[in-house]
């Protein structure tokens, strides 16, 4: 049995599986890491055709996903 986690209470769609995806940032289901949904949009993929590529994914997945990211691009490095 895989061990999943949130990976917060405000990122409920989001998770990390032990055994799935590498441990990365995944979309409980439909399976899609965070980094292949925010490759679409850089790349400029509408969300309309995502939605229709994807049929598993929902509105909610793209723009938590977006917010989440937007949280990791706001982390601060400490000089070393």
């Amino acid at each position: 049995m895989t061990n999943v986690e949130p990976a917060s209470p405000a990122w409920d769609r989001i998770t990390f599986e032990t055994g799935n995806m590498g441990g990365r940032a995944c979309l409980r289901e439909p399976r899609i890491t965070v980094t292949t949904v925010v490759s679409l949009v850089a790349e400029g993929i509408p969300t309309e055709e995502m939605l229709a590529d994807h049929s598993e994914l929902e509105p909610d997945d793209i723009r938590q996903v977006l917010g989440y990211a937007a949280r990791l691009a706001r982390e601060e490095v400490l000089p070393t």
